[in-house]
Parts: C-alpha cells; sequence; structure tokens
C-alpha cells in the first residue's frame, strides 16, 4: 500500500473536477479525499502502486471538458489517513500565493436545455437553470476559494430538493454554485421607464417577448451585463436604437436561433464550431445572398455581420416566441462607457434608450462584454477577448525567460480598447473588455477589474508595472499609483513595441525578427505620433529601423474624426494650392472658412501634428472614395474601406 499527497493546478474550480476526483478514486479502490484549496486542488490517495498509477492517468486523460490542468504534483505522505472509502472534503480555508483561478463563464448545456424545455421538470422554462457544465462563473465570484458562499448565488439558500442535489456527488449539480431553481434563485422582472413592475417569473419574459414583436427597445439584463435588444427587420426600430444611443453606423451585433443563421450568413465549418462552443463568441460572418430580404439595412452598412447564437436559458426563452429572424443584441452602454450592470443604474443610464426593462435580481460582480472573433486570412482572430474567455490565462511555453519567470507583473493597456493584464510565472491572466479609458467611469472599472484579477488569482504581491509610453493616459498614472502601492518597478513601454511583442508572444516564438506595426496612433519615443512602423527584435532588444512617410494633422485630432483633412494634408505635398482646393471642395464636406484655416495651419505650421500613422493613411483613402468621410466608431473609415474592397468581388489575399 502506498500514500501520495496530489497538488493539481490550472482550472479546476466550477469545473466539476471534484465529484471527477470522487469517482476516480472510487472506480479505482483508493481510500483518501479530495479537497478544493481555493487556487489548486489537493488529494491524498491511499491504495495499491498500480491503482494510484491509473488514477493519474486517468486525471489527464478523463478529465472534466471545462477543466485545464496546468500542473499536477505527486508527492510522498506519511500522516495517518483515517480514511475507509475516498471522499469530498470541504474547501480548505487558506490559499496559497500560486496561480490558479475561477474559469469563464459558459453557455448553458445541452441537459440544463433539455430540462427547461421539460413540462414535467421542476426547472421548467426557468431562466437561470445551470449545473457544474454550464452557466456563469466570472461573472458571480467575489473571492477564492470558488464555493457558494464567495459568489453573488449567496444570496439565494438552496431548497431541500436544490441542496439535496448539490451534495450528492453522483449528480450532475454537486457543488455546482450555480445551481438553483424557481422556489429558492434569482428571478425576472419587467417594468416600464418608471420602474414600475409590469410582470414577473415567465409572464415577464412572455411579455418581454411580445414587446419585442411590437417593436419595443428592450433592455436585458443577462449574465455579465445588460444588451439593448430589438428586432432585425424593422427599419424603423433599428433607426430608433442608433438614434437614441447615439450610433449612427457603428453595426449592431445580433442574436439568433441556429436554425436562422443560413438565412441571412455564410458559415464556414470553423464558424460554425466557434458560434456553438461553449464559450458563445459573437463571430463576424459575411452577410448572406439573402440578407437584405431578412435584415434592416441599418443593422451593418459592412459586408459583414456580428452573429452569436443564445448562451443563457433566458436567451433561449427571448428568442422562442421571436417573430423576427434575429434580435439585434448590443451592449447596454453609451459610446466609450462601461456596461450597466445595477437594476438602479440600468433604469437610471438606459431610460430614455429603451422602451422597458428586463432585469433580474441576482447581483452581476463582475460585468464582462460578449468576445468577438473573426476569421482573418484563414485564421481566427480576436477583435474583443471577454465573456467566454476571461480569466482563463493564456500559457507561453517556449521562451526560457518567460517560462522561468518568478515575478508578477500587471500591464495596465492603452488608452482606447484596453485591456489590463496579470503576468504569474508564465501565465498571463487577460482582464475583460475595458474600453475607452479616457472616461473616467471606463478608467475607475480598469481599476476596479485590475482588483478583481489580483483577488481571485490570489495574488498579493507585484514586481513590476508595465504602462503605456504616453506621459498623459489615464492608465499610466494608474500604473504610477500601483508601481508605488507594491513598491514595484514601473516599465514605460512604446505602444508599438508593446504590440510587436504581442506578436511574439502570440506565436509564442521569440527569436530576431523583423516586424511590421501598423495601426492608428502611438505615442513615439520622439514625441512624435507614430503608427506606422517597422521594427526589428534581436538580442532580447526592439529597435525602430523605419516607418511611413511621416504627414501633418492640421487641427490635430480632428483628422480622425473628419479624413477628409488627412487627405488634403497629403495632397498638399503633391498639388498646387488651386488645384487641392478645387479637389478637396467637390466632395462638399467643408465650407469654404474651414479649407482657408486648414491651408493657413499648413502654410504656417500652426497646431499642426506630425504622424507615421498607416490608420490616418487609411482613412485619407476612404474620404477620397466617399466612403467615409466622418468616424463615429474607432476605425470606421478603414473599416469601412475593407468592406467596399471584399464587396467588390476582391478576396483577402488580393487587396
Amino acid at each position: 500500500m502506498e500514500t501520495k499527497k496530489i497538488v493539481v493546478k490550472g482550472v479546476v474550480q466550477g469545473v466539476g473536477f471534484r465529484p471527477f476526483i470522487y469517482r476516480l478514486g472510487r472506480e479505482n479502490n483508493l481510500k483518501g479525499y479530495v479537497k478544493n484549496m481555493g487556487n489548486y486542488v489537493e488529494i491524498v490517495v491511499s491504495g495499491e502502486e498500480e491503482d494510484i498509477r491509473n488514477f493519474l492517468r486517468d486525471i489527464r486523460d478523463k478529465k472534466p471538458p471545462l477543466a485545464q490542468i496546468e500542473k499536477i504534483e505527486v508527492l510522498d505522505y506519511s500522516l495517518p489517513l483515517p480514511y475507509r472509502t475516498f471522499v469530498i472534503e470541504n474547501s480548505g480555508g487558506k490559499v496559497e500565493k500560486g496561480g490558479g483561478t475561477v474559469p469563464p463563464d459558459v453557455s448553458i448545456c445541452e441537459e440544463c436545455l433539455r430540462e427547461m424545455w421539460d413540462r414535467k421538470n421542476r426547472r421548467y422554462r426557468y431562466p437561470f437553470i445551470a449545473c457544474t457544465n454550464c452557466g456563469p462563473r466570472f461573472t458571480i465570484v467575489k473571492r477564492l476559494p470558488y464555493d457558494r458562499e464567495n459568489t453573488s448565488m449567496a444570496d439565494f439558500p438552496l431548497c431541500e430538493e436544490c441542496l439535496r442535489e448539490y451534495r450528492d456527488p453522483r449528480d450532475r449539480r454537486f457543488h455546482a454554485q450555480a445551481t438553483c431553481c424557481p422556489r429558492c434563485g434569482p428571478q425576472v422582472y419587467l417594468l416600464d421607464s418608471e420602474g414600475e413592475v409590469l410582470g414577473e417569473g415567465d409572464r415577464a419574459i412572455v411579455e418581454g417577448v411580445k414587446l419585442l414583436n411590437e417593436g419595443s427597445i428592450l433592455a436585458v439584463k443577462g449574465i455579465g451585463g445588460t444588451h439593448l435588444a430589438c428586432r432585425c427587420d424593422m427599419d424603423h426600430v433599428v433607426l430608433k436604437l442608433r438614434e437614441r444611443l447615439g450610433r449612427p453606423t457603428q453595426p449592431f451585433a445580433v442574436m439568433s436561433k441556429e436554425e436562422n443563421l443560413e438565412l441571412f450568413a455564410e458559415v464556414g465549418e470553423e464558424e460554425w464550431a466557434l458560434l456553438k462552443s461553449p464559450r458563445r463568441p459573437i463571430v463576424v460572418l459575411k452577410k448572406g445572398r439573402d440578407y437584405n430580404r431578412y435584415f434592416s439595412e441599418h443593422i451593418s452598412n459592412l459586408d459583414t455581420v456580428g452573429v452569436m447564437l443564445p448562451y443563457s436559458g433566458l436567451h433561449y426563452l427571448l428568442l422562442e416566441g421571436s417573430e423576427a429572424p434575429a434580435y439585434v443584441m448590443t451592449s447596454g452602454n453609451l459610446p466609450g462607457h462601461p456596461m450597466a450592470i445595477g437594476n438602479d443604474e440600468i433604469l437610471h443610464k438606459l431610460r430614455g434608450i429603451a422602451d422597458y426593462f428586463l432585469i433580474h435580481n441576482r447581483e452581476i460582480v463582475n460585468r464582462c462584454d460578449d468576445s468577438v472573433v473573426k476569421r482573418v486570412n484563414n485564421r481566427v482572430v480576436f477583435l474583443r477577448r471577454s465573456r467566454g474567455y476571461v480569466p482563463e490565462p493564456v500559457v507561453v511555453v517556449n521562451h526560457r525567460d518567460i517560462r522561468e519567470n518568478r515575478e508578477n507583473i500587471i500591464a495596465v493597456g492603452p488608452e482606447i480598447n484596453s485591456t489590463a493584464c496579470l503576468i504569474k510565472g508564465n501565465r498571463f491572466y487577460l482582464s475583460q473588455h475595458i474600453g475607452n479609458t479616457s472616461k473616467y467611469e471606463t478608467f475607475k472599472y480598469l481599476s476596479e477589474g485590475i482588483e478583481r484579477l489580483l483577488k481571485i488569482t490570489n495574488t498579493r504581491d507585484i514586481q513590476g508595472v508595465v504602462c503605456d509610453l504616453h506621459p498623459g493616459y489615464n492608465s499610466t498614472r494608474l500604473a504610477r499609483e500601483l508601481a508605488e502601492r507594491f513598491d514595484a518597478e514601473l516599465y514605460s513601454i512604446q505602444h508599438h513595441k508593446a504590440h510587436a511583442y504581442a506578436l511574439l508572444g502570440d506565436e509564442d516564438i521569440f527569436q530576431d525578427s523583423i516586424i511590421i506595426a501598423i495601426d492608428g496612433l502611438g505615442y513615439g519615443e520622439d514625441g512624435k505620433i507614430w503608427g506606422g512602423e517597422i521594427l526589428r527584435y534581436r538580442d532580447k532588444r526592439m529597435e525602430r529601423m523605419g516607418h511611413l512617410e511621416e504627414q501633418f494633422m492640421p487641427g490635430g485630432d480632428l483628422c480622425t474624426e473628419y479624413p477628409l483633412r488627412m487627405l488634403m494634408a497629403i495632397l498638399y505635398k503633391r498639388l498646387e494650392r488651386e488645384e487641392l482646393v478645387e479637389f478637396i471642395r467637390g466632395y462638399n464636406v467643408f465650407d469654404d472658412r474651414t479649407l482657408e484655416l486648414i491651408l493657413f495651419q499648413l502654410d504656417r505650421g500652426i497646431n499642426l501634428q506630425e504622424t507615421t500613422s498607416c490608420g490616418r493613411v487609411l482613412d485619407a483613402l476612404s474620404a477620397m472614395l466617399s466612403i467615409c468621410q466622418r468616424k463615429t466608431y474607432d476605425g470606421e473609415p478603414a473599416i469601412r474601406l475593407e468592406g467596399f474592397v471584399r464587396s467588390r468581388g476582391y478576396s483577402e489575399r488580393e487587396y
């Protein structure tokens, strides 16, 4: 007989790992226990050598689908083991500083879905149905260990029947922290714009579907935030949402039943796999031939549309009675601000945008936007990595310095489309999508998101803090504060060099390389605006080797909003004055006074910024082709230029 202590690290909480170990222990005739220690699982087993060997093999080979094992340590154990069989012990109180965290939120599983549609089941049409294999994780957890009392489900004590399932290791709801039923769990409420309750429970959902069918805009509080929903096939409803939300052209994402997808979109095999995966991201798809037959022309002015399948019980219930092929499902926030998540906040901030509110009484602890992915050049890339993926770490294995790293480092991100990152060893824990940190609320969200990341990874000390080189960013100020608080080294990294390092990290190959980093803008080491850079990585250093021709930006940031300014500045170097004025006047965008002012700035060098930005060149092209004359969301001129080129029949490789 042998006795071993086994420590398993990785994503091993909230994924049914303990009941899985319990069953393996019983199947292999072992005595001992399994215990959740917060950021790892501790197992002590006693039995025959061969049985323990089979047990260890089965841990890796048969692990639950949502579990991710990073490390298994096997140690000799000499203390007395007073167990006659294999048991599950209560969670340990002390949490180590090492790695490990909770898993991401995942979509409702097929078994729960079947139960939700079963009239004889006690969870029939209950939107919060969940089990060990599905439901919210990250968005409900407050601290480790991942036990019910440390989540927002602590507000909903289990009824007798749910408690029996929760305590039964043979049940798939054993220690499922989000499990509940209509008797003991959260409830849905339908409210009007004044906050008056119009319905509760299933009646609220049925009435909500009716309002959507009639053309109302509904704010829907979900798992990680709030969506604004409406029919996809009514022009006046979509335009009403755009006007109220202040998003005149940015494409809306939609949510559709699986069987409706191919009515309006082209879906490849890899895209189907992503759409139907437990992560359920928004997938950017090429519009189908009959798209205009089913969708308002105001959903997307590109050749693509962002689509997701339902991922919660509530979504399935809303779509079940829909008379439209899909719902618009866009984030419930004003541009640049974080999504509303509290019930009072939802009513306050979205009043005047939504006509009605479908909310619930479970707290969203960690807001989390939908993830967005797109297939580019036969490869899936993230446009936004958030729900379904966060806080799962990215692990770098090939680079020795990273693989052997023993420091904890926080990277706070840039200013626009921001995401933070916590590095522990070779594990990179990316935060959920944060957004535009120049807005105070979003900056506060960044700060809170970092604190949550530290808490759920049980990180108490930091040795380094990384920020953008730009001295004026709010994130730079936060980095200085964090460095002072933890007595940590502060590293300021140039924007495009950071992109280049990230590219090497994505490929997990750090070798001598020439890297092209092209985007909108980034603060350069010379104080100018960079954006079209050729960099060389050699001997662990990144240096600038070349760049696009420097161009003037008359009026500074006005050139990003009105790309014709950028075109005028580029052509200023090539055309005679009268020829330039005549050409730009032909677009009927600027009056003569504005044209004179821009020329005055270019002539005298007043209020001019210099940039090597590739993004500004693409903006100028977009304006020259009359595709986009005013930017209303980040990257719009270039995004619409890309859509225009593809719509003319050019493949990705041809352009």
